[in-house]
């Protein structure tokens, strides 16, 4: 199987199924000297852990992150940092019902189809289990960016019709911990944290949307043509399971626009090095990025979210034999995988922006 590594210099190869020995991951590019934080780690693995509230799956892990390699006393030393999350609360037989059936909108008959194989336990590798090794890779990718102020910011802004439409700069985002569904108006996210109960109690599923801002960006990160941070930045999200949509800045309603309305307008700004000219915006429909290149405004982004696959009620479906059978599902899983993703979608930004960031490093003498 090839494509388990991402980025370019600042690089993350994950392995692992979701019910087998562990999950783990191999860093490679990381600057030596770095003061390594194992309890922000933690804490970020902790937030896209199961069992955290009733409305993700109840699965039951501690996923305690091992560090096997990289680090000594406390820093990088440069060299590839690899690390694992064991695979505790292991139920393969939930999943036996499905060893020979496709399941409807899995990967199941795709990975057979190209491999001739498929562990059937979780999903194996399509499992969003596999998820853990870019938490851990984004958390040390965020310790870089802390170091250079720039920071992260994710949270959910829909489940289902329900929208939070308040523009990002009022929110405060501070509170997006503060409840289960990680949405930083508390009105909002009780409202959703019911629509998702309503749903889980039909056997059902429920999806939505993560925005995400990316705060205190030089200008100049991206690589044109086919490296733009845009793109990088779409290539991360869709990445991730159940991503079936990115949009960033204007997106989809800038279409509305009209040019004269859609403009970024340059205005005199001091400058962020505070010596000479510099250059802010009056709008930001650009979302930071510009010909595919940082231009120093906040990057605001919004993924959407398709509903989870596995429900709790009887579906048609056919078998490896191309006989049409029925099935429920079975096991423990999310209703709504929202919660969970906000630091999935964090952790890829990070490592988009640690890459580009350590790549505008070569760009001029």
């Amino acid at each position: 199987m090839a494509g388990n590594t991402f980025g370019k210099l600042f690089t993350l190869t994950t392995f692992g199924e979701s019910h087998g020995e562990a999950i783990g991951g191999v860093i490679d590019g990381c600057p030596a000297g770095l003061q390594i934080d194992t309890d922000f780690i933690q804490s970020e693995v902790n937030r896209r852990r199961p069992g955290q509230s009733s409305i993700v799956t109840q699965r039951k892990e501690t996923d305690k992150v091992e560090f096997l390699s990289g680090i000594f006393e406390g820093e990088t030393t440069g060299t590839p940092i690899g690390f694992i999350v064991r695979n505790e609360d292991q139920k393969a037989k939930d999943y036996e019902h499905i060893a020979d059936v496709y399941r409807p909108s899995h990967a199941d008959y795709t990975y057979d189809l190209k491999y001739g194989i498929r562990d059937y336990r979780g999903g194996g590798r399509s499992s969003a289990r596999e998820t853990i090794s870019r938490v851990v890779a984004g958390a040390i990718a965020k310790l870089i960016l802390k170091q250079n102020n720039i920071s992260i910011f994710a949270y959910t802004s829909q489940v289902g019709d329900i929208q939070l439409l308040k523009d990002y700069n009022n929110l405060d985002f501070s509170k997006i911990d503060s409840n289960a569904i990680r949405c930083p108006d508390q009105l909002i996210a009780e409202t959703m944290i019911q629509r998702i109960e309503q749903i889980k109690k039909a056997g059902d599923t429920i999806g939505g949307a993560i925005s995400c801002v990316i705060k205190g960006t030089p200008a100049g990160l991206g690589e044109p043509v086919f490296d733009k941070l845009h793109a990088d930045l779409g290539k991360a999200m869709l990445s991730i399971n159940a991503v079936k949509g990115f949009e960033y800045g204007s997106g989809f309603e800038g279409t509305k626009m009209r040019g004269s309305e859609h403009n970024d307008s340059p205005i005199p700004s001091p400058s962020p090095l505070g010596k000479g000219a510099g250059i802010a915006f009056k709008s930001n429909n650009s979302g930071g990025i510009q010909g595919g290149i940082s231009n120093g405004e906040d990057i605001y982004f919004r993924v959407a979210f398709k509903p989870v696959a596995t429900i709790m009620q009887k579906q048609t479906t056919v078998n490896s034999k191309g006989e049409t059978v029925e099935m429920i599902g079975k096991g423990r899983h999310d209703t709504c995988i929202l919660p969970r993703a906000v630091p999935i979608v964090e952790a890829m930004a990070a490592l988009v922006m640690v890459d580009h960031f350590l790549r505008n490093k070569s760009a001029r003498i």
